[in-house]
Order: C-alpha cells, then sequence, then structure tokens
C-alpha cells in the first residue's frame, strides 16, 4: 500500500490486520466496548513487531523494479518496511524520518508535485469558460470498431445514454458485440459489478444509418482517419440532429478547421481526441478551431472532466500537440536506425530513461500501417520532410510488416506473442542506410536518449511558439498521461528546465553545425525558462 498509494475499503482493511473494529456506527461501537476490551487494547507504539517476511521484501522490490523503474522513493520504502521487523520502533520512525527530509527535496519530489498541481489545474480548466446550462444526459457515437466502442463504453459508465450508429445492421452487430467485450472485461477485472454492468448494458444502443436518430446532447465521430469519409459524416449528423447538440471529432491528425468547413453551425464543432484504449487512457485533448464557440469549450471540458480524463486544450496542427512531438520522436529515431543505432537498443535505453516503451514497441502495438497511412498523407500534402528516412514504406510496401496484428514489424513475433529480433529489419536498414550515403557508428544508450528528447524539445517549443499549447506544463500532461512519458521527470518541458537553458542552446548548437538540415535552436527555448 505504501509503494502504490492504493487505497483499500474498511472491509478489506478488516481482514488484513490494519483496524480492530468495523461498525455502522462507530462512535457508538466504541463507547460500548467493555472495560475488559479497553483495558487489554494497546497502543500502536506498544505493540509486537512483526516477523521478518524475507520473501514479501523481495517481491515488493521485484515489483518496484518492474513496475517503477528509475524511481527512488518506493524501493527506499520497502527496505523501511522491511527493516521494521528488526528495528525498534524509535530507531524505525527516525530512519523514516530521515529518509523523507532527504526524498522530499529531490529532483523526482519536485518533478511529482509539479505534475500534481498541474493536473488538478488542468481538471478546473473548465471554469474559464461558460458551463452548460445542464450536463450531457444522452450521446451519440459514429463508428462502433476499437475506439468508437471504447468512447461510447466510457461515456455510458459516466452515466450518459450512448446510441452508437454504424453503416449496416451487420455493422451495428459486430459493433455491439465489441461492446459487450468491453463490459465483460469490466466485470472480470472488478471494475463494474454485475449489476452495474447490467446498467451499462443498458445504456447502449447500436442503430445502422442516420434515418432516426434520437435528439442527442452531444455526438462524436470516431471513424477511421480519411477526411472525405470524416466531412460526409459530419454533414450527416448535422443535418439529422437538433441545431443545439455539440458535435466532436475525434481526429488524430486531421484539420479541425477544414472539417468544420462544411457544417452550417461550426460555433457547435469540436475537437475531441481521445486516446486509445479509450476507457483507459487518461489524456483527451480538446481541440479549439478557429470557430469553435466558449460554450462548446466549456461543454467539452465540463465532460471531460465528468469522464475522470485530464483535458488539455489544443490549437489546430497537422497532430495537434502529443502526435505531432510522436511524429518528430519517429523520426529522429529511424534517423538513428541509419546512422548506426539498432532497434532494440533504441528501445533498450527509451526504457532505460523510464518511458513505458520504446517507440518501436510502441508502433509496432498501434500498427504500422497507422504510421505509414500518416506518413503517405503528410507526403501528399506537404512533401517528405529533410532527411526523411523511408524505412516504414519499405517494411510495410514490400514486407507486409504491419506490426503485432501481422505477426511481423519492427520485430518478429513468434506464437506466444513475444517479440524478438528481426534479421529482416535489421537487413533493410542497412540497405536504407547505404542508399542514402550514411557513415555508421555505434551509439551509447546516454546519446540515443540524448537526441531522442532534444528532437521532442524542439517540436514542443515549436508547438508553443505558434500558440497550439498554452503553456509548458500541457506539454508534461499531455506526454505523460498520453505517451509514457515518467511521471517521476514531470513530463517533457519540465525535465528540459532541469536540464538546464545554457546545456540544451549548447547541445543545439552542436547538433545544428553537424546537421544544419534538420537542427536549429529552437526560438522558444527563451521563454520556456520564463514561464
Amino acid at each position: 500500500m505504501i509503494v502504490t498509494g492504493k487505497a483499500v475499503s474498511a472491509e478489506q482493511a478488516l481482514k488484513m490486520g490494519l483496524i480492530q473494529l468495523l461498525a455502522d456506527d462507530p462512535l457508538g461501537a466504541a463507547i460500548a466496548l467493555d472495560d475488559d476490551v479497553l483495558e487489554a487494547a494497546q497502543a500502536p507504539d506498544n505493540l509486537p513487531s512483526p516477523k521478518p517476511n524475507h520473501v514479501a521484501a523481495e517481491v515488493a522490490r521485484a515489483h518496484v523494479a518492474r513496475r517503477m523503474p528509475g524511481q527512488n522513493a518506493p524501493q527506499v520504502a520497502v527496505n523501511l518496511v522491511a527493516t521494521s521487523a528488526t528495528t525498534p520502533l524509535h530507531d524505525a520512525l527516525a530512519s523514516e524520518r530521515s529518509a523523507f527530509l532527504d526524498l522530499r527535496t529531490s529532483d523526482q519530489a519536485r518533478a511529482l508535485r509539479h505534475v500534481f498541481f498541474t493536473e488538478r489545474t488542468a481538471t478546473n480548466k473548465g471554469r474559464a469558460y461558460p458551463r452548460p446550462s445542464r450536463d450531457a444526459e444522452t450521446a451519440i457515437v459514429v463508428g462502433g470498431g476499437n475506439m468508437g466502442a471504447a468512447i461510447a463504453y466510457t461515456l455510458a459508465t459516466a452515466g450518459i445514454s450512448v446510441t452508437v450508429v454504424e453503416r449496416s445492421a451487420s455493422s451495428a452487430e459486430w459493433a455491439s458485440k465489441n461492446l459487450q467485450k468491453l463490459i465483460d472485461q469490466g466485470i472480470s477485472r472488478g471494475i463494474l459489478s454485475v449489476d452495474a454492468a447490467k446498467t451499462v448494458e443498458d445504456r447502449l444502443v447500436t442503430v445502422s444509418g442516420y434515418d432516426a436518430l434520437p435528439p442527442t446532447d452531444l455526438a462524436i465521430e470516431a471513424a477511421f482517419e480519411d477526411f472525405a469519409v470524416k466531412t460526409a459524416i459530419l454533414t450527416e449528423l448535422e443535418g439529422a440532429l437538433p441545431p443545439e447538440t455539440i458535435i466532436a471529432t475525434n481526429t488524430s491528425y486531421l484539420d479541425v478547421n477544414r472539417l468544420s468547413d462544411g457544417l452550417k453551425h461550426p460555433a457547435r464543432f469540436v475537437g475531441m481526441h481521445f486516446f486509445s484504449p479509450a476507457h483507459i487512457m487518461k489524456l483527451l485533448e480538446v481541440v479549439r478551431s478557429d470557430r469553435t464557440s466558449d460554450g462548446t469549450l466549456g461543454a467539452a471540458l465540463v465532460l471531460a472532466h465528468r469522464l475522470g480524463k485530464i483535458p488539455v486544450l489544443s490549437g489546430v496542427c497537422d497532430g495537434f500537440i502529443g502526435n505531432r512531438i510522436l511524429s518528430s520522436y519517429r523520426r529522429a529515431a529511424n534517423r538513428l536506425l541509419v546512422e548506426g543505432a539498432n532497434v532494440d537498443e533504441i528501445d533498450a535505453a527509451m526504457r532505460g530513461f523510464g518511458m513505458a516503451m520504446g517507440p518501436y514497441a510502441a508502433q509496432d502495438m498501434s500498427g504500422l500501417d497507422i504510421a505509414y497511412a500518416n506518413i503517405r498523407r503528410k507526403a501528399v500534402a506537404e512533401g517528405n520532410c529533410c532527411g526523411h528516412v523511408p524505412l516504414v514504406e519499405r517494411l510495410v510496401e514490400k514486407h507486409k510488416r504491419l506490426g503485432r496484428k501481422s505477426g511481423a514489424g519492427w520485430y518478429d513475433y513468434g506464437p506466444d506473442g513475444k517479440p524478438s529480433h528481426s534479421e529482416l529489419v535489421a537487413s533493410e536498414i542497412l540497405r536504407v542506410s547505404e542508399e542514402m550515403n550514411f557513415t555508421r557508428r555505434e551509439f551509447s544508450a546516454d546519446e540515443i536518449v540524448e537526441r531522442l528528447l532534444l528532437t521532442m524539445v524542439a517540436e514542443a517549443c515549436d508547438i508553443l511558439d505558434e500558440g497550439v499549447a498554452e503553456k509548458p506544463q500541457d506539454i508534461d500532461l499531455v506526454m505523460i498521461h498520453g505517451y509514457g512519458f515518467p511521471r517521476w521527470r514531470g513530463g517533457l518541458m519540465h525535465h528540459a528546465k532541469n536540464i538546464g537553458k545554457d546545456r540544451l542552446t549548447a547541445l543545439f548548437s552542436a547538433l545544428v553545425k553537424e546537421d544544419p538540415c534538420d537542427w536549429r535552436v529552437p526560438r522558444y527555448l527563451e521563454r520556456v525558462f520564463a514561464t
């Protein structure tokens, strides 16, 4: 409990021995205690020490090493609990106090306090905008795939009645099965009781087509990332629903301004970018178009709070805040591959830094086909950027490697689903490296981490400079809650401040001399350290 910070119910506490008595009327129960019971009761200071349990301590240490790598306080806490069995209470308390005083002034403690208060500021963001006259009671979600079903399930568990719209009766049946899987998972994981699951199930309805949609407070399209498909859905939704209905898009990359061009009432249109899986991930990017009204934003932010999400307000750009930084991160990682690093090294280096997953394991999980489609879309619109490395295209077009879903991506996957090094991928990397005339060299883990962090910081500075994000703290929340950036480092921009302006400027300047095509010193760097 100390390591994880998770609470337990009173019933659990009684079984565990944390408390001695449980009553509906604790004061009355205490008054009614027999004198013999009161005399036998001992103050905690006088209770015998617990028996040593080295196995439990080692299990706890292993858990901390696996689930909380890089963090100092959890290991210290385990050690303190373990030694309490063999140390007099007075001395154990003195050791605990000393450890606390050391830890509270550490960089990690400052980072965690920064995140704590930044999260609470974000959840209160809705106070800056008009509050809707009433809370949403009904919603429509277009698309019953993995993302749409998860959004609908999230809304339903928050007490909102949801109609899921699909193209045909067969698609609607498929969507119903996706929803039922989520409900069953909620029961199996202990999140939903059987009665609560029935209530959620009753709030979910699937239909085909737009002909008989009920009046609703909110409609969210969750179709795949195709501009023509999404605009067609949005036009049909607007025509089928009352003018006061808020209409949202769950696009991850597409231009929200352009998506609103065909709407008669663009002021009620907003981007609500849920992160996958939507019923688990806490981040919600609320994307404001040039014509989104303050009232619409207020309603979106109130809904985010109701759903238990961390909302971050974003302006319009390709990928918004998080996916724009992610694209730069992946481009830089691919560049390291053709310069001499390998897939395993890069993933291991970023895990060692504290990321939940390395960039290649994460891309295999989301699917190389998604990355490929985005690369092709951007190439048509803008052309490939300077120094683009065509590795994703090779793996998808030439070898049909789509990630875990196809059993092969950046890694090979066996029947057990475990990743292993791919010689085919290694040979393609060498081939592209030769074609691009790179002289390969070895990279240390620190060099890999430094290069990728600088890439992300540079992109984040541009995002702030353009006003897409309001403040550096927003970047921190997006990276922590959307992309597995280590919470104990405080987020990307907080970590940049810890590195220091002079050090960052020197690192960027050195990279500019080495490769002026890909690098520059971010203009916003000075302002980051003024906030």
